[in-house]
């Protein structure tokens, strides 16, 4: 009898341990730092498929986007923040609430499927964003723009998903070099970072987007294979996004996988340890 009230107990205070360890690991994933996984390549070359990071919350202040989201398609689960957090998600303001400024990377919920996107910020509320063949205007100013060389990576899957680069020098076959002609970009606060142009494509040339009230306006560094601010909800794009959707913001790369899975340590790329991003 005695060995089973000690089974009971050690059961017990296992379950407990499971329990308060769930509830602290998501205070922190909650209030602090979110992990975070490239899963496409919207932003190369800034970050890479594969890259994990940590997105600060306490960047941005809080909102529901603030509460965890859970998704294992393998396993059919699909909860996402407003499930947690849904009672406080038509709140506009955010508690100790700061906006992002231009040229943050920022994660955001998808404004309609709440999905975590993952772009850069280029246009502020009052803002006026256009496309002129390529070259990004901002209140009406063409941005400053210069050459830097190509970009390149080898043709072949990607990530865990398999994508497959797109490329300037393409359509190039397994293995051979897909190339990106890329630009240093300087947006009008100081802020500059690679971008990377394949050719000519439909969102090169845009109408002029004024950014509303409390939303924000976001492009991903690799323009032409970017799902971003530039395309509405409408039309499977992303289009404006509120200040209350806002998840945090990302500084640094932790490390990089170059295979089918963050855990194959194996292909962790040994020059993007904990890489401080621009």
């Amino acid at each position: 009898m005695a060995e089973k009230t000690g089974f009971i107990a050690w059961l017990i205070d296992t379950v407990k341990t499971v329990f308060w360890a769930l509830v602290i690991a998501g205070i922190f994933r909650t209030l602090f730092f979110q992990p975070f996984w490239i899963p496409s390549g919207s932003m190369k070359d800034t970050l890479l498929i594969g890259d994990f990071l940590f997105v600060n919350k306490m960047a941005y202040g809080y909102s529901y986007a603030s509460c965890p989201s859970i998704r294992i398609q393998g396993l059919g689960i699909d909860i996402g923040a407003d499930d947690f957090c849904g009672f406080i998600e038509d709140r506009e303001d955010r508690i100790f609430g700061a906006d992002p400024e231009r040229g943050d990377i920022v994660v955001f919920r998808h404004p309609v499927d709440g999905r975590d996107f993952i772009k850069r910020l280029i246009g502020l509320p009052g803002d006026r964003i256009q496309m002129i063949n390529g070259v990004l205007q901002i209140n009406d100013v063409p941005v400053q723009v210069e050459p830097a060389g190509v970009f390149t990576e080898i043709m072949a899957p990607q990530g865990p998903l398999g994508l497959r680069p797109q490329c300037a020098n393409g359509p190039v076959g397994s293995g051979a070099v897909c190339e990106k002609n890329r630009a240093i970009e300087t947006l009008p606060n100081g802020v500059s970072h690679a971008i990377l142009d394949i050719g000519r494509r439909p969102t090169d040339n845009t109408g002029v987007f004024t950014v509303p009230e409390g939303q924000f306006f976001f492009m991903g560094d690799n323009r032409d294979n970017s799902t971003d601010s530039r395309v509405s909800p409408a039309a499977n794009g992303v289009g404006f996004v509120a200040r209350k959707d806002i998840v945090g913001r990302a500084d640094r790369v932790m490390f990089s996988s170059a295979g089918r899975s963050m855990f194959a340590f194996w292909t962790w790329r040994s020059d993007r340890f904990f890489k401080a991003l621009d």
